[in-house]
């Protein structure tokens, strides 16, 4: 079969795993390998290649963690992964968050602070406008 992205994409280019395969095993340098029965040592079967822009923000979302390049994004420059600061690759991770929880806790605490502080300057000048309008 073809080896495919977590949401069944096919790859570009696309590598084919023989259907015999007992395990498949991809490197942080992007070499995809695979053990066939027989076999000592694994064969490999391709390289996967990592793509950056020089402006990922002008990336157009296409939805389902899926980006097109665009004119603002620039045209993609491809590169093995591990060198050239492109990054690399761990089979089996998932990325971790880049948020810092504590931060993130502290900054929600301050946010509902202010909002309960504006509310209760909100009561009080309506207080203010009630008195001031039955006894003037």
């Amino acid at each position: 079969g073809q080896l495919v992205t977590a949401s069944g994409y096919t790859l570009q280019p696309s590598i084919t795993i023989p259907n015999n395969a007992q395990s498949v095993t991809i490197g942080t340098d992007g070499t995809v390998s695979v053990t066939l029965p027989g076999q000592a040592a694994p064969s490999q079967l391709g390289t996967l290649q990592l793509a950056d822009f020089v402006n990922p923000a002008g990336l157009q979302p296409m939805g389902d963690n899926l980006y097109l390049a665009s004119a603002a994004s620039g045209t993609a420059q491809t590169g093995t992964p591990g060198l050239s600061g492109i990054g690399t690759l761990i089979q089996g991770s998932l990325e971790s968050s880049n948020v810092n929880v504590v931060q993130e806790l502290v900054d929600m605490i301050e946010t509902q602070r202010a909002y309960e502080m504006n509310s209760k300057a909100i009561s009080t000048t309506n207080q203010m406008l009630q008195y001031a309008s039955n006894n003037l």
